[in-house]
């Protein structure tokens, strides 16, 4: 009875420590979570703490997960510029310097690195609408997409688009070019030859496929030569915005019929063509990745009256 009475704690302790081992190690945090193997929860201590090395990856999941945004660095490249985008972040508050806690800030354009562009940023009155990134539509943004690799030695113009033959019905497509090959991205100074739609090429898209979602991997979908006449024809769609409390008359009406009371209200919508606008993603990372179908997944920031936001995309296998 003494030997007995000697193990239940210990058994309770080993009980404990098990469950907590099987709580915690879930895919987003695994037990060993931030510890070196060489140390354990009780002996990790300033100078060990001094030994960690962060792990940056640009897979996840044993591969399935693939980051296909850039990271935001001083040296990225930035529109225009030949000195790239430079010191954008700084430590405002340190706790070396007494703060309890460390606090950064940063300014940067809204169209750096990998981002994603709302209507207001060529057309000055959805600007003034409100038509901002928190307007987007995350339905847009998230879903399968279709990697494509576009002939290397020119822009994408019309011929361009129709030798893709990229097939109706898909709605989201990344299109990786010669900027890839050049690692436009990884380079400080803007370059103004990178590939882009030109203006035939965006309205190919736009007359002959159900794309929704473009995503390019350098800081414009428009080539410099095209810059503002693709981007107009891209992000064109709100022509028949005004007409909008009419057509809500027109469903509370039509909700009234039986025949149609099933029907969704945003069903009724798109199928008048409203609301038909396409999103761009530029900037996007297309390194080492094979082209084929993927779940894409991209988030921009809910940043009220902003006409661009960095984005944060990857790729599910």
């Amino acid at each position: 009875m003494t030997s007995l009475r000697f193990f239940l704690p210990i058994f309770a302790l080993a009980h404990a420590v098990f469950l907590f081992a099987v709580a915690t190690s879930d895919a987003a945090y695994p037990s060993a979570y931030g510890l070196d193997q060489s140390c354990t929860a009780t002996t990790v201590s300033a100078s060990s703490a001094d030994d960690l090395v962060p792990v940056r990856r640009e897979v996840y999941g044993g591969g399935r997960i693939i980051d296909i945004s850039h990271r935001y660095h001083s040296e990225m490249p930035s529109w225009e510029s030949s000195d790239g985008l430079g010191h954008f972040l700084w430590l405002a508050k340190s706790m070396k310097n007494g703060s309890i806690a460390n606090n950064s800030e940063m300014k940067l354009p809204t169209h750096t690195g990998t981002h994603v562009d709302a209507p207001g940023h060529v057309f000055d009155h959805y600007f003034d609408a409100g038509f901002d990134i928190d307007t987007l539509d995350l339905d847009v943004l998230n879903g399968p997409t279709l990697l494509v690799d576009v002939p290397r030695d020119k822009n994408i113009t019309a011929e361009v688009m129709k030798s893709l033959n990229i097939p109706k019905g898909v709605r989201r497509v990344l299109f990786r070019t010669l900027n890839t090959d050049r690692r436009l991205m990884y380079k400080k100074e803007f370059d103004t030859s990178y590939v882009g739609f030109m203006k035939d090429g965006a309205q190919w898209l736009v007359d002959n496929t159900d794309i929704k979602l473009v995503g390019i991997d350098y800081l414009s979908v428009a080539a410099f030569a095209d810059l503002i006449p693709s981007h107009l024809v891209l992000l064109r769609g709100r022509s028949e915005i005004k007409k909008l409390p009419l057509l809500v008359v027109v469903v509370q009406v039509a909700l009234k019929s039986p025949k149609v009371r099933a029907m969704s209200h945003c069903n009724i919508i798109d199928s008048d063509g409203m609301f038909q606008d396409i999103i761009l993603v530029e900037g996007l990372k297309l390194d080492d990745v094979q082209p084929g179908i993927y779940s894409v997944h991209c988030l921009p920031l809910r940043l009220v009256g902003a006409e661009g936001s960095p984005i944060r995309c990857i790729l599910i296998k």
